[in-house]
Parts: C-alpha cells; sequence; structure tokens
C-alpha cells in the first residue's frame, strides 16, 4: 500500500485563488509519486484575524464556545476551495471539518487540547482513492461541541493526524525551516538542518512563529518527526526530532513585544486565579529582585483584554512597554556562563533588564519594547555568531 503522507498549508500559502492552485499543482504532484495525501490547511490570509475582529465588535468579551462557532468558518472555507482545485486538476479529493475527521478534544473553548483522534473516514477516503483535505485548528469536544486549538493549531491537526495514521508529517510555511532567529530581526540568522522536539518547543513557545508548541509537543509525545519546509521553494527545510547530534548550546534567539507582561508585589495567587478564570495560560512565571512576581502572557491569547483588565486585582502592574527575548538550547544552562554573557550582552546595550528566567532549555529577559530586537540581534552575534 502507498505510504501515506501529511501536509500542512498555512493561512499565507492559501491565501487567494492563485496559491490554492498552486499548493493543489504540488499535492497533486506528490500523489502522482504514489504517495496517499492528507492536507490540512489553515484559514486564508488574515481571515482568523478579520473574523476576531467582527467579533469584537459585537463584544468586548465575546463567549468562548460562540468565537469557536465563528473562527472555524475560515478553515472550512480554505478546504472546500483547495478540494475544488484538485477536482479541476483531474484529483479526486474530499474535504473534512475537524470533527467530520473524528478529532476529539476536551472542553476549552478557544484553547482545545487533543485527546483522541478517529480517523475512520480519513482512512475509508484514501482507500478509495481519495485526497483528504482536513480543516485544521478544530475538532469536537466529547459533548459534540466545536471547538478550536489556539492559535497555530493547524500544525496541532496535521501531527495529531499523522500520528493516528502513521504518517509522515509536512508543515509547509514561507521560510525553508527553522533559523537560528527570525531572518527579519536578525539578517545573518541561519537554517537550522534539524532542532529536538524540546528546543523547537521552547522557541515556538517564546514567540517563533514558524511551528506550533503544542503540536511540537504532541509530536514529541507520539515520536513523529516533523519536517518545516517551505511552500515556494525546493530546499532541505528542518527536522524536527528526539534527538540531534548538534552539540552547540544556544541554539536559536527569538523575540516576542505583543505580549503583557504583569508584575505585582508579593504573593501572585489572586492574580493567577483571575487569569484561570479568564481561561487565559501563562508564558512565564518569575520573580525579580525588588520581590515582585511577573507574569507574561501573549496578546494573542487574551480574547477580551478590557473586560480582563477590568477583572485584575488592586496593585496588578500592567507592563506593556515590554517584550521578551529567549535564547534556547540544550544544557543551555548547564552553567552560569550563558546567563552571565547574556546580562553583559544587555547591560553593554544599557537595555535594562525587568526580569529574566531560566530552565534546562531557555533564558528568557524582559527588557523595554524598544530594546528587543537590538538586544535580539546583539545576543545572536554573542552566542551564536
Amino acid at each position: 500500500m502507498s505510504r501515506i503522507v501529511v501536509q500542512k498549508f498555512g493561512g499565507s500559502s492559501v491565501a487567494d485563488v492563485e496559491k490554492i492552485r498552486k499548493v493543489a499543482a504540488r499535492v497533486k504532484a506528490r500523489r502522482d509519486e504514489g504517495w496517499q495525501l492528507v492536507v490540512v490547511v489553515s484559514a486564508m490570509g488574515d481571515t482568523t484575524d478579520e473574523l476576531l475582529g467582527l467579533a469584537k465588535k459585537i463584544s468586548a468579551d465575546p463567549p468562548r464556545r460562540e468565537l469557536d462557532m465563528l473562527l472555524t468558518c475560515g478553515e472550512r472555507i480554505s478546504m472546500a476551495l483547495l478540494s475544488m482545485a484538485l477536482h479541476e486538476q483531474g484529483v479526486p479529493a474530499i474535504s473534512f471539518t475537524g470533527s467530520q475527521s473524528g478529532i476529539i478534544t476536551d472542553t476549552a473553548h478557544a484553547q482545545a487540547r487533543i485527546i483522541e483522534v478517529k480517523p475512520a473516514r480519513l482512512e475509508e477516503a484514501l482507500g478509495n482513492g481519495k485526497v483528504v483535505i482536513v480543516a485544521g485548528y478544530q475538532g469536537v469536544s466529547k459533548h459534540r461541541e466545536v471547538t478550536t486549538l489556539g492559535r497555530g493549531g493547524s500544525d496541532t491537526t496535521a501531527v495529531a493526524l499523522a500520528a493516528a495514521l502513521g504518517a509522515d508529517c509536512e508543515i509547509y510555511s514561507d521560510v525553508d525551516g527553522v533559523f537560528t532567529a527570525d531572518p527579519r530581526v536578525v539578517p545573518s540568522a541561519k537554517k537550522l538542518e534539524a532542532l529536538t522536539h524540546e528546543e523547537m518547543q521552547e522557541l515556538a513557545s517564546a514567540g517563533a512563529k514558524v511551528l506550533n508548541a503544542q503540536a511540537v509537543e504532541f509530536a514529541r509525545e507520539k515520536g513523529i518527526v516533523i519536517h518545516a519546509r517551505s511552500t515556494h521553494t525546493a530546499g532541505t527545510g528542518t527536522r524536527v526530532e528526539l534527538s540531534t547530534a548538534s552539540t552547540s548550546r544556544v541554539k536559536g534567539v527569538t523575540c516576542e513585544t505583543d505580549v503583557w507582561v504583569m508584575a505585582v508585589q508579593g504573593a501572585p495567587e489572586r492574580l493567577l486565579e483571575v487569569l484561570d478564570g479568564a481561561q487565559v495560560k501563562a508564558r512565564n512565571v518569575l520573580f525579580d529582585a525588588g520581590g515582585r512576581t511577573m507574569v507574561v502572557v501573549p496578546t494573542q491569547d487574551i480574547h477580551g483584554p478590557q473586560a480582563l483588565r477590568a477583572k485584575l486585582p488592586e496593585g496588578v502592574e500592567v507592563l506593556e512597554d515590554h517584550g521578551t527575548v529567549t535564547c534556547v538550547g540544550t544544557g543551555l544552562n548547564a552553567d552560569f556562563s550563558i546567563v552571565r554573557r547574556a546580562l553583559g550582552v544587555a547591560a553593554g546595550l544599557g537595555a535594562p533588564v525587568a526580569g529574566a528566567y531560566a530552565s534546562a532549555l531557555q533564558l528568557t529577559l524582559i527588557t523595554k519594547r524598544e530594546q528587543v530586537k537590538a538586544l535580539t540581534k546583539k545576543l545572536h552575534e554573542e552566542l551564536i555568531g
């Protein structure tokens, strides 16, 4: 029997009709090589942001269930159009929503996690010689409610389906793999041939946009190798796998400015309780030298910012003029040399470090937003070259 490959194409790859036709041609060429294909698609271009904008015009804090009902429309548009494009090129294809594909999630609207995949309909369609198109980013809960998997969740859809089908997994975007930094911020950034799941998960959590952090976590748990490739070129891409032969302590430097840094003096329990109640997940929780607790939250995970701000306990300060710079690598903090060098670089730039977080795989510095790009470039130069 032919081998199965799951391919995922992001929003920029299916942003308009001409790009959808090009993706269809690429899928057809792969099928002609003898592969069975399951193709996961994101919403076209900025569709998700546009739908979110509509929701915000109606409500400052939309109900999560209704938000899921709205946002899943974007991927359904993409899946149907790509299926039509394949039919036009003589390829039998069929499209399925997340629920039709058997993607079962927990009940957490807007940030659901996949708990089971039942791919019977996909397997039947593949057995009938069809290319299967799946709407990414979505599933159905055990209570039969439509759910979404959080921003970038189409990656998670692809990895979950690859695990369920025993398939290869390829994630396509505008860039040929994962780089040591965002080339738009650090022009000297170089492509990485391979990363461990843990390293990629840390980079994704800290702001790198190539892969979704939950998808990488799922791939690590299931032992799935992810191939991150370009939609537009035939480069080698990056392999994300269980282990690599690299001995470099710092693999990448990434940054994020679209965050809230919430600071509170003393015990943070009340703040964390409010965040849990609003279904807002923190990226980092850290402590500064002045005894403050600092909680870093990406703004894309806050669906009702005005409503959340109104609920914050007295004494919580939102540092909206701050961002994060993160270094990632296996054994990065085996000793204090990387931390010392990073803090020295920040001091040399005059970039005040409001807080720092260190683990076995990452070092995150919080600094003023206007200093984020300069600190990213200088740390890349100092620690990677």
